[in-house]
């Protein structure tokens, strides 16, 4: 009996794993609000609550976070919470919409909770585009470049992590690379904005590294 439950216990793992593993990608134009039930949100920080819906924009659905919370150490989170990845690409299209003290945003990856996970962003008041570690909370800059962007275009990100090495383009140009091993295990993926930032995602698409 003890041997049949561990063959059970393995299998069951190894579906999981395999479940979680697969190739995915969000278009959010079959999803309304009520459809983000996989998803969850999170506040790094201080503040109010995030707000994240889906909405239309130009006749496309997008998943936007509309708060506009002004705390500057509020960072908004949402995660899948059925996928866990651990080497993986990650591609989206992002548009800033508003934000006084902060515009833009970018992917979370290895998410292990809302105090400890990776995060690249892109924030057009700056012109720049960082990567970041989250751990226990503190936001920790690991990488960061100069970039020209406006408010209420479309950009593509593209994150690449294998192992400890990571990857970050901006419109299909490599323009960060780094390497950090704090978070080693396989974690959720999702988005995130701070502070006031108002922005729209789109084509969220996630492809396993074996």
């Amino acid at each position: 009996m003890k041997r049949i439950l561990i063959i059970l216990t393995v299998i069951f793992v190894t579906i999981i794993s395999c479940k979680a593993q697969k190739q995915r990608f969000f278009t959010f134009d079959s999803l309304n609000s009520s459809g983000l039930l996989s998803w969850s949100s999170h506040l790094t920080g201080k503040g109010k609550e995030c707000k994240w819906k889906i909405i239309d924009d130009n006749n496309n659905k997008v998943l936007a976070q509309v708060s506009t919370e002004t705390e500057d150490y509020r960072f908004n989170v949402i995660v899948n919470d059925n996928l866990q990845y651990e080497n993986v690409e990650i591609r989206l299209k992002f548009k800033a919409i508003e934000g006084k003290g902060d515009q833009g945003g970018g992917p979370i990856w290895r998410y292990q909770d809302e105090n400890n996970y990776y995060v690249a962003r892109a924030n057009p008041l700056e012109n720049n585009f960082r990567v970041y570690k989250v751990v226990n909370g503190r936001r920790i800059q690991l990488k960061s470049a100069i970039i020209k962007m406006e408010a209420n275009k479309w950009y593509n990100i593209k994150i690449v992590m294998n192992n400890q090495n990571i990857k970050c383009y901006f419109n299909d140009k490599l323009e960060m690379e780094t390497n950090d091993n704090s978070f080693k295990n396989a974690g959720k993926i999702g988005l995130w904005t701070k502070s006031d930032a108002v922005t729209y995602f789109d084509n969220l698409e996630i492809i396993p590294i074996k």
